[in-house]
């Protein structure tokens, strides 16, 4: 993938999240995405890689979308000390070379 379809796929990503997140102005998703890097990566979201930022936002999609009322995708079990990217107790929080985007 060029950088160019590499970016267009990325900013696609985060309209798909923000979309999910009607009440959430831009700025307040930007400072949770950092939040969540600076959480998990030890890293604030300046100094975070593409490919981080790209888990990152498939995992927060992934929290969004099973929260949706009717949602059939079960979040896997979670073992009591494991939580996910954004902090809740839904999913454990895969490793950044797990995620395939």
């Amino acid at each position: 993938m060029t950088t160019s379809e590499n970016q267009a796929a990325m900013l696609a990503l985060l309209a798909e999240v923000w979309s999910l997140s009607p009440d959430v102005r831009l700025g307040q998703l930007m400072a949770h995405l950092g939040f969540l890097g600076e959480a998990h990566l030890d890293r604030g979201l300046g100094y975070i890689d593409d490919d981080e930022l790209t888990a990152i936002l498939c995992r927060h999609r992934a929290e969004l979308l099973a929260r949706l009322p009717g949602a059939t995708i079960a979040p896997p079990p979670v073992p009591s000390a494991s939580v996910s990217i954004s902090g809740s107790d839904m999913f454990t929080q895969p490793s950044v070379s797990d995620v395939n985007v």
